[in-house]
C-alpha cells in the first residue's frame, strides 16, 4: 500500500463506502490520510456512573443490563434505550433512529459510553453517546479505546460515512504507512519554524496525545497547505509571464468617443479600472486581471470599453457567462453599449444562436466567428468545451483572431485553458504563437487576504463606488408583528408603478435523526425539491391572501429554461407586479423598475448572498428598499443582519462576513478544491505572509523545483484541485 493506492484496495471498503468517500473527493489512500479532523471530542474524563451529572462530556464503563427499541410518542422516530451498570450505580443511554443498535449492543455486553449527560437524579441519561465494546474483565486488562477515550477526532462527514468509521479505517493505514510517507516540505523550512517532524505530525493530527500536540500538528499542515497554494499561484504567474499575447494599442480618441456616448458619467473607480485594463492590453504579455465590483457598480461598461478597443484593432473578443440568462443579458447590454460603433456581436447558448440581434443558425454563426465577421462572441462555458477537437459533440468554435477573453463570475483560467481557446483558430495574424489576454469579473467582493492567496496570480482592479445619482437602499429588519404594515407599503409601491421581489427562505433539511441534523446530513436533491415546494406555498399565499389585487409571478430553478425566460420577460415588461422566487435571482437579473426586495427567513441566508439579493434593487433613480423578514417575534438581531443595515459597501461586508463565518464558508472550499486547513488559515495573515515569502524565495532559487521532486508533484495536484474553468 502507498499514497496512490486506490480506496477500492483498502480492506473493509466496499462499493457503498467507495461512493460515499467519492462524495468527499477521496479516491486514494493519500487523500484519505490527508482528510484531517476539523475538531476533537475530549473523552478523557472517565468517571464512575454514580459520579455522572448533567453536562460533560463524560466516559463511563459498565455492563448493559437492558436494551429496547420503541417508537417515540406522536413522532416518526425510533428510540433505542439501554441501561448500563457498574458497581456504583446505573444510567440510561438514549439513541435516536438507530434501531440496529439492539443487535450490536446486546444485553450482557460490556461497553464504554462517552458523551453528554442530560437530566437530573434518577432521570439522568446519556444523549446519543459514542460507544464501543470492551472486554468483560475490563478492570483487570489493558485495552485501547478508539472512540470513547482520550481525544477523539471528528472529521468532515457525509451521509453514511461517520467519524467512527473513518477512525476505524485510518488508524491501521497510519500504523502501516506512517514511517514510509516522505515529507514534501523542504527540511530547511521545517527547521526554520521548528515544526513537528512529518511522521509525528501526521499521527498527532489524527490521534493526538494532547490538544497542544493536535494544535502543533495542525499549524504545521496549515503552513504546508498555504505554502503549496502560494507555490501554485506564483508558478502560474511565472509561466504566464513567459507567454506572448497580442499587443493591443490604446485608441484614446475611441475611448473618449465611447464614454461621451454613455447617458451617464463613469465613476472615478470605473475610469481607474478601465485605464489599468487598457494599459495591460497594450503589453505583449497576457493580461491576467480580476475586476472586482459590487452589484450594480458598472463592471460590464468597463469590460465593454476594453472589448471595443480590442475589436477596433482587428481582434476578436469572447465573453463567457455562467448561465444562459446572464449570457443573454450581456448580449443585450453589450449590443446597446456598442450600437453606434459598428460592432458585430454574436450569442451562442446550448439551444440558440444570435447575430446582430437576429436569430441565426448555429452553423452560420460559427462560420462568421471563423471568418472573423463576429467581433465579440458571448456565450456560456460551452464556448470553451466546444473548442476541444477530441470530443466534438458539436461543431467546435473556431476563432479567427481571438485576443481577449472576459469571464463573468469568478471563474479561473490557467495557461492550458487559454491555449485551448485558440487551438482551433482558423488563422492568426501574428506569426508568433500567442494566447489571449484574460479578464475575470466578480460581483462578490473578496477580502484582501483571500484575494492575495487564492488569486495570487491575478492583478486586481476594484470598483468600490456606485454610479452617481444612485440612492442608498433603505434596509430594515421586519419582525412578524410588522409584516402587515410592510405588505401595505409594498402594495403602495406597486400602485405608484414600481415592482417587488419576494425571496423564499433557504429550506431547513428534512426531518432526520438529531445526529444527522447536527451534522447537516441530508439529500441535496430532496432539498432542492423542498425549495420548489416552499416557493409554490409562498406564491399561493402571496397571490391569494396577501396581494390578491396584484399580479404575482413565480420563479424557481426546477422550471424549464423557456418558462423561466417567459416569467422574467413578463416581469421586465411590468405585467408581473410581485415576483416570488428562490435564490435563482441572486445573479444577473436587471429590473431597474423593481424597488422592493423582500426576503423571508433572512437569518437563514449568508451575508454575501443577502447583499447580492439587495443589489437586485436600487438600479435606477427611484428610492429602493430591502426588507429582511425574520421568523420569530422579538428576534435578537444577529451579527449578519446588523452588518447589512450598517454597511452598504460590499468590501466592508466581505470583511465582516469573513470574521463571522470564516474563509471556508465564505468561498466554499469544496467548490475551489482548496484543502480545508488552508482555507481555515486564510485569516491568519502572519501565517499566509510567511508561506508566501518562503514560496517566493524557493522559486527564486529553484524555479522548476528540480531539487524538490516530491513538492513538484504536490503542486501538480493543484491542477486538478483548484477550480480553473
Amino acid at each position: 500500500m502507498n499514497l496512490s493506492t486506490s480506496v477500492e484496495e483498502i480492506p473493509h471498503v466496499g462499493p457503498a463506502y467507495q461512493r460515499r468517500l467519492k462524495k468527499l473527493n477521496i479516491k486514494t489512500v493519500g487523500q484519505l490520510i490527508f482528510h484531517f479532523p476539523h475538531r476533537y471530542e475530549d473523552f478523557s474524563n472517565l468517571i464512575l456512573i454514580s459520579q455522572a451529572e448533567e453536562g460533560g462530556p463524560f466516559s463511563v464503563q459498565g455492563k448493559i443490563t437492558d436494551i429496547k427499541t420503541f417508537r417515540a410518542f406522536r413522532r416518526k422516530m425510533m428510540l433505542t434505550q439501554a441501561t448500563v451498570e457498574d458497581e456504583t450505580g446505573k444510567i440510561k443511554a438514549l439513541w435516536f433512529n438507530q434501531p440496529y443498535l439492539i443487535n450490536t449492543l446486546k444485553k450482557g455486553t460490556f461497553v464504554c459510553l462517552a458523551g453528554k449527560v442530560k437530566g437530573k437524579k434518577s432521570s439522568k441519561y446519556f444523549s446519543s453517546p459514542a460507544y464501543e465494546r470492551i472486554p468483560s474483565n475490563y478492570k483487570e486488562v489493558d485495552f485501547e479505546l478508539n472512540h470513547t477515550g482520550g481525544l477523539i477526532p471528528i472529521y468532515p462527514e457525509t451521509e453514511g460515512l461517520s467519524s467512527k468509521w473513518l477512525r476505524f479505517i485510518v488508524k491501521p493505514i497510519l500504523t502501516e504507512l506512517g514511517n514510509k510517507i516522505e515529507d514534501s516540505l523542504p527540511s530547511k523550512i521545517s527547521q526554520k519554524y521548528n515544526f513537528l517532524p512529518f511522521q509525528k505530525a501526521i499521527w498527532q493530527i489524527h490521534f493526538p496525545d494532547s490538544l497542544k500536540d493536535a494544535e502543533e500538528a495542525k499549524k504545521r499542515f496549515s503552513f504546508e497547505e498555504l505554502f503549496q497554494l502560494a507555490l501554485f499561484v506564483l508558478r502560474e504567474r511565472m509561466k504566464l509571464a513567459k507567454e506572448t499575447a497580442p499587443a493591443i494599442p490604446l485608441d484614446v480618441g475611441l475611448m473618449k468617443e465611447f464614454t461621451e456616448s454613455l447617458p451617464y458619467k463613469l465613476t472615478d473607480a470605473q475610469k481607474k479600472s478601465a485605464w489599468q485594463i487598457l494599459k495591460d492590453l497594450e503589453r505583449p504579455r497576457p493580461m491576467n486581471r480580476l475586476l472586482e465590483g459590487d452589484v450594480g457598480s458598472g463592471k460590464t461598461v468597463v469590460a465593454a470599453m476594453a472589448a471595443l478597443n480590442a475589436t477596433k484593432s482587428g481582434y476578436q473578443v469572447a465573453l463567457l457567462a455562467p448561465t444562459e440568462i446572464l449570457a443573454k443579458q450581456h448580449f443585450k447590454t453589450i449590443n446597446n453599449l456598442l450600437e453606434k460603433f459598428d460592432i458585430n456581436v454574436g450569442l451562442i447558448t446550448g439551444k440558440e444562436s444570435y447575430y446582430k440581434n437576429q436569430k441565426i443558425e448555429r452553423k452560420k454563426l460559427l462560420e462568421n466567428v471563423k471568418d472573423g465577421k463576429t467581433n465579440i462572441l458571448i456565450g456560456t462555458h460551452a464556448i470553451i468545451q466546444d473548442t476541444d477537437p477530441e470530443t466534438p459533440k458539436k461543431t467546435p468554435v473556431q476563432f479567427n483572431n481571438l485576443a481577449f477573453v472576459i469571464i463573468d463570475e469568478q471563474h479561473r483560467f490557467g495557461v492550458e485553458q487559454r491555449a485551448k481557446l485558440i487551438t482551433n483558430s482558423y488563422k492568426l495574424k501574428t506569426a508568433q504563437k500567442t494566447i489571449p489576454h484574460f479578464l475575470s469579473m466578480t460581483a462578490t467582493p473578496i477580502p484582501r487576504t483571500l484575494s492575495l492567496t487564492i488569486y495570487g496570480d491575478l492583478d486586481l482592479s476594484i470598483i468600490d463606488e456606485l454610479p452617481k445619482g444612485r440612492k442608498k437602499i433603505i434596509t430594515k429588519i421586519i419582525q412578524p408583528k410588522d409584516k402587515k404594515a410592510t405588505y401595505e407599503f409594498i402594495r403602495q409601491q406597486v400602485k405608484e408603478g414600481r415592482q417587488a421581489f419576494v425571496i423564499c427562505p433557504r429550506i431547513e433539511p428534512p426531518k432526520a435523526s438529531p445526529e444527522n441534523l447536527e451534522r447537516g446530513l441530508f439529500d441535496e436533491r430532496a432539498l432542492s425539491w423542498m425549495d420548489v415546494k416552499a416557493v409554490k406555498q409562498e406564491y399561493k399565499k402571496m397571490a391569494e391572501e396577501i396581494f390578491p389585487d396584484l399580479k404575482v409571478g413565480m420563479l424557481h430553478g426546477k422550471m424549464k429554461t423557456q418558462e423561466k425566460e417567459n416569467v422574467m420577460t413578463e416581469f421586465k415588461e411590468k405585467i408581473i407586479d410581485v415576483l416570488v422566487s428562490t435564490s435563482v435571482v441572486e445573479v444577473g437579473v436587471d429590473i431597474p423598475n423593481a424597488t422592493v426586495m423582500m426576503i423571508e427567513g433572512s437569518e437563514k441566508f449568508g451575508l454575501a448572498q443577502l447583499h447580492q439579493f439587495r443589489g437586485r434593487v436600487g438600479r435606477s433613480d427611484f428610492q429602493s428598499y430591502c426588507f429582511l423578514f425574520t421568523d420569530t417575534e422579538g428576534f435578537i438581531y444577529n451579527r449578519r443582519l446588523k452588518a447589512l443595515i450598517t454597511c452598504d459597501n460590499g468590501f466592508e461586508l466581505a470583511e465582516k462576513d469573513l470574521q463571522i463565518r470564516g474563509p471556508g464558508d465564505f468561498t466554499g472550499q469544496r467548490q475551489w478544491g482548496i484543502p480545508d486547513l488552508a482555507m481555515a488559515s486564510l485569516t491568519d495573515t502572519i501565517l499566509v505572509s510567511k508561506a508566501r515569502n518562503d514560496a517566493k524565495e524557493l522559486l527564486e532559487e529553484d524555479p522548476e523545483l528540480k531539487n524538490y521532486p516530491l513538492l513538484r508533484e504536490k503542486i501538480k495536484e493543484y491542477k486538478t484541485r483548484i477550480h480553473l474553468e
